[in-house]
């Protein structure tokens, strides 16, 4: 598996800079410090799961087109896939995608496998437009969907309409690994 994340700065900036924002006003829609949406846009900083939902919300984008490049590839080979590492308060708690399909615009579906670090998660409830599917691979996930609850084993797999506020949470000390389907890829 690769380790390199893409720099995503250069392409939040662009976003920014074409819905005509400034730092300060992206700060103050998505609720963090300017410093912070500085840094993320120099890639000094790793966001969490659920404040990059927000900044690619507001600036109407997808974190896929954040990952956008030229190919179009069938095949997407294991250990050259692009990862996306995000940040959780605490160190090593985050989660890592691992893209599945080549982003780029255009696309209906966006699949990755979130590899859930031991106590990380979505860091709160998202919500945005399309459906969701899932399947865990290894692991265990706590999966909150409109205020329920489910606690998901390997081999468990869930459907949900994306706009009901959702999160998740890995309860474990080890690792998680979630096969994870958005469509339409606003993801």
């Amino acid at each position: 598996m690769s380790e390199s994340t893409p720099p995503i700065g250069m392409k939040l900036r662009h976003a920014r800079k074409v819905k005509g924002m400034r730092l300060r006003d992206l700060a103050a829609e998505v609720e963090c410090s300017e410093s912070f949406l500085s840094k993320l846009e120099n890639d000094k900083v790793q966001p969490s799961l659920q404040l990059l939902h927000r900044i690619v919300a507001v600036l109407e984008t997808s974190i896929s087109n954040l990952f956008s490049d030229t190919d179009d590839s069938v095949v997407s080979r294991a250990g050259t896939r692009q990862l996306l590492h995000t940040s959780n308060i605490r160190r090593g708690e985050g989660v890592t995608l691992e893209t599945l399909i080549s982003p780029s615009q255009g696309h209906l579906l966006f699949g990755a496998i979130h590899i859930v670090r031991a106590g990380g998660g979505s860091s709160g409830p998202i919500s945005h437009e399309g459906e969701e599917v899932g399947y865990v691979l290894e692991g265990e996930l706590e999966l909150n969907v409109d205020g329920t609850e489910y606690h998901l084993y390997p081999g468990d797999s869930f459907f949900f309409q994306s706009r009901l506020p959702h999160g998740y949470r890995n309860p474990t000390d080890k690792d998680t690994r979630v096969l994870w389907v958005n469509t339409p890829s606003t993801f």
